[in-house]
């Protein structure tokens, strides 16, 4: 007994402790098509915190808890510096690539990835820096060694190289096992209050067709730790019943349907059915009612489209009529003539800027 006592202790011991993480991508490409030639993303827990690519040139960012670093002033302006000294370097480091691989122009992506995993528990510390190229491995930085490992010929070269840069090795140690943890911890701190914090979702019942399932869809939610399901009569059922997949939107909230076929349930049992969203940890249940007249079906949104086609028509059929009648006008009465030196079309021929 005691030894059973003593496992389910540290079980529950262990089960407290988080690894936390902290990334950063950058990645450049070459003649890809509506895609910029530099991205840089920064991510903890895998949730993105940061943006910035060649097209704006701004480094942002993109959860509401990390504006709280605007307490630093300079902080999203060296963000922003730091995006735009990589970007001529990750362009000339595909060249690079491309004469190494003895390629010619075409279609090619590099990607730096890099950053560090925090338990915060016992506070141990993993860092890595790796570079792909073209969806394979280039090569990767052995942090307990000290030195590059090259998995494809071609990076041989490159990694003599920063084997031989003692001082860039000691800087990306440091970083590595002292600046990225301390980042990491300080960012997990400023995003507490926000994953700690429950957002109600929006439920929704859809329906594509009169024949199709119904899907009880709820969006705008968090956590993802959630639970969904179809009830007749109190009773959860499983039977014609499909769970679909928890997805991020895009704001850091979640979504979720499941859906109900009802093709051999009578109309007049419909009501019968309720739809079931819970929260992990929160008592109060989210319960909609399966009422055909709440159900948003795409023949509705056919029929409002169609609706607003015909009102753009007759306002078009309108317009051109009016404008048929100025043309009538103007061209059969004779217009008053206008002083030649008039401000007001002197301001029209030179509008200002």
């Amino acid at each position: 007994m005691k030894t059973v006592i003593f496992v389910v202790l540290l079980w529950i011991h262990s089960s407290a402790a988080v690894t936390h993480s902290l990334r950063y991508s950058y990645t450049g490409s070459s003649q890809v098509p509506n895609l910029p030639e530099y991205q840089s993303v920064g991510l903890v827990n895998e949730v993105q915190i940061s943006h910035c690519d060649s097209n704006t040139n701004r480094n942002v960012p993109k959860q509401d808890w990390m504006s709280l670093l605007d307490e630093d002033p300079l902080y999203w302006e060296q963000q922003t510096e730091i995006c735009l000294s990589n970007q001529p370097l990750v362009k000339a480091n595909i060249y690079t690539a491309q004469q190494r691989f003895n390629q010619t122009c075409g279609i090619h992506i590099l990607q730096y990835m890099y950053g560090c995993e925090w338990d915060d528990e016992t506070g141990e510390v993993n860092g890595y820096l790796q570079v792909g190229y073209d969806g394979e491995d280039f090569i990767a930085f052995d942090i307990r060694k000290q030195t590059w490992i090259a998995p494809t010929p071609q990076a041989v070269f490159t990694k003599h190289k920063w084997d031989n840069d003692r001082a860039s090795t000691q800087q990306t140690v440091y970083y590595l096992n002292q600046i990225c943890p301390e980042r990491l911890e300080k960012y997990v701190n400023y995003g507490k209050s926000s994953r700690l914090r429950t957002v109600l979702p929006s439920m929704s019942l859809l329906q594509k067709t009169p024949s199709s399932p119904v899907s009880c869809h709820a969006t705008g939610f968090y956590p993802d730790r959630v639970a969904m399901f179809w009830r007749k009569d109190g009773e959860e059922i499983h039977e014609d019943v499909d769970h679909g997949e928890i997805l991020p939107n895009h704001d850091g909230t979640f979504q979720y349907e499941i859906h109900l076929d009802l093709s051999s349930v009578k109309p007049e049992d419909w009501s019968r059915y309720d739809c079931v969203f819970q929260f992990s940890g929160v008592k109060d249940d989210i319960i909609t009612k399966l009422d055909k007249a709440e159900i948003r079906t795409n023949e509705e949104s056919s029929m409002g489209m169609m609706i607003y086609i015909i009102i753009a028509v007759v306002v078009l059929l309108v317009l051109t009529g009016v404008i048929g009648f100025i043309i009538y006008r103007k061209k059969n009465v004779k217009p008053l003539p206008s002083p030649a030196n008039s401000s007001e079309v002197m301001e029209q021929l030179n509008p200002k800027t």
